[in-house]
């Protein structure tokens, strides 16, 4: 049992860090880049994808043995669009604002490359249970990772936090370049190599010890 629940954190925990979908794997960029001009952005985002990850690694999971290898890839993306779906009208009816914000990119987690790439790396071969700690731990980095590049670029871009003012404009002049695609380049790039850097750093450690 302590093994089990041992295999379980490990499972949860390396999407925090080891496996965190942006800046480790270098996936999901497009939604990473394209809607983290804001934190509240960041956040709906993070949180439908998170929403498809976990029905998505759950349902495969559930039925990896009654999927015919040979059509896989079409069942996974089936499911994953049924997801989708849901997510999008489910924003759509309740966050008219923050639907309209997303736009197309919302519709794109059906070909987002963390959802099939867990799906296929994980859920079809491992139970329920694991895929569920698996998808809630890549879901909820990936939800930081955005929350982070948000939370830079409003700051910097508009001067404001949830759209809530926290740098006044008679003494901060707003980057514009931080609300425009090169910031978003911008910011990526630096917070790779900060996540390259510690985990260099902590690498060395383990070595020296």
């Amino acid at each position: 049992m302590a093994e089990n629940n041992y295999s379980l954190w490990y499972e949860f925990k390396k999407g925090l860090w080891q496996d965190i979908p942006p800046f480790r794997l270098v996936l999901g960029t497009c939604p990473t880049l394209a809607v983290t001009n804001s934190v509240i952005n960041g956040v709906a985002m993070g949180l439908a994808t998170l929403f498809v990850l976990l029905g998505s690694n759950i349902l495969i999971s559930a039925v990896r043995k009654y999927i015919s290898p040979q059509v896989r890839i079409a069942a996974y993306v089936v499911i994953i669009a049924l997801l989708v779906t849901v997510a999008d009208l489910f924003v759509a009816a309740k966050f008219p604002p923050i639907s309209k914000a997303l736009g197309p990119y919302l519709p794109s987690i059906v070909v987002n490359c963390i959802i099939l790439g867990r799906a296929e790396a994980f859920a079809q071969k491992n139970p329920v249970i694991p895929s569920i700690a698996d998808a809630l731990g890549i879901g909820i980095g990936f939800t930081l990772s955005l929350m982070t590049m948000g939370f830079i670029r409003e700051l910097l871009g508009f001067g404001s936090i949830f759209n809530f003012k926290i740098l006044s404009n008679t003494w901060f002049e707003p980057w514009i370049v931080m609300i425009l695609p090169a910031g978003a380049f911008l910011v990526f790039g630096a917070l790779i190599a900060l996540v390259n850097y510690i985990s260099s750093r902590k690498a060395a450690g383990t070595e020296n010890a």
